[in-house]
């Protein structure tokens, strides 16, 4: 069996008030974004998505939206938050020892705040191996979409990249991993991102696993991304073995949601070439997840699954 979770780790706050921001209130805004991004605590929820990952023990793990926040203080250091520093050195707390297998740079963010500090923020998506998976890397590559969504920020304008990068693994067989996190904002940028990963990287003989957030819903009734994947010969894992909806989508911006928000399925384990699912099951969506200051560990579930080539 080969394991596999993929989990958008959420950046820490709704980013959508920039963007309707009038450009003399972006400073202000800025200044909100960030308070939300620092009262969800990913030093916190990052103790919890290790803690679930290390139930399960996946051989490799796509994570989205691994942020890298930089609050520049005038006259003092930048003070970093790395997503994915935090969450592997808990992993390693936990006994699990991964290696950074390929980091794509997706949308980046640079913008004053109201108090004459500046935030940074870089999205990033990053594919993990297990260092004592059995697996090796024998090949990786990286890409931002030709095709992306651009908003208005202030006085000018923003692109949001988005991007796809894959790993060829090789043990007892060689197999593909691809991760992705697909455009929210535009319909017609999402599917030509799908169709342009389908023709790409998705395009292999190699057995595939394509992990991440599609931000296409399973019933079809937003997008057809999610269907334009299933046409193509790909298999969704959570319709093979898993049990329940299997909702993934999405919980408040501040986390603190009594009631679990998770009603739309749109974070897949896809596969084709060659094999047998083993099972599937959801990460961080049940209350027991919220156990340090109430707050779930991501807006979004992880999933965990299994197969056999």
């Amino acid at each position: 069996m080969v394991s596999f979770v993929t989990w958008n780790l959420y950046a820490g706050a709704d980013l959508t008030p920039l963007f309707r921001a009038a450009p003399p209130q972006i400073p202000q805004r800025v200044t909100e974004v960030f308070r939300q991004f620092l009262a969800t605590h990913f030093s916190v929820r990052a103790k919890a998505i290790a803690s679930a990952i290390a139930e399960k023990r996946p051989d490799v793990i796509g994570f989205q939206e691994v942020s890298l926040v930089q609050f520049t203080i005038p006259n003092v250091d930048v003070v970093i938050y790395d997503f994915l520093q935090m969450v592997v050195s808990q992993l390693k707390n936990r006994g699990l020892h991964y290696e950074v297998a390929v980091i794509n740079d997706n949308v980046l963010f640079q913008l004053p705040t109201s108090h004459g500090n500046e935030v940074r923020m870089l999205d990033r998506d990053v594919i993990l191996l297990r260092k004592d998976s059995g697996y090796k890397v024998i090949h990786r590559q990286k890409g931002i979409f030709t095709t992306n969504f651009t908003v208005r920020i202030g006085r000018g304008s923003c692109t949001i990249l988005r991007g796809w990068s894959f790993v060829d693994i090789e043990g007892k067989k060689a197999l593909r991993v691809i991760n992705t996190h697909l455009d929210s904002y535009s319909p017609g940028v999402q599917v030509a991102q799908g169709m342009e990963l389908l023709s790409g990287p998705a395009h292999t003989t190699l057995p595939l696993i394509l992990l991440g957030d599609l931000n296409s819903n399973a019933t079809g009734s937003d997008t057809p991304t999610y269907g334009n994947f299933i046409a193509s010969g790909l298999h969704d894992l959570w319709l093979e073995v898993g049990k329940g909806q299997g909702f993934t989508c999405c919980q408040d911006s501040d986390l603190l949601n009594g009631v679990s928000g998770l009603h739309q399925r749109i974070d897949y384990i896809l596969f084709k070439n060659g094999w047998t699912p083993g099972e599937a099951l959801l990460l961080g969506e049940n209350q027991w997840s919220r156990r340090e200051r109430g707050l779930w560990p991501s807006d979004h579930a992880g999933v965990y699954g299994s197969l056999r080539i």
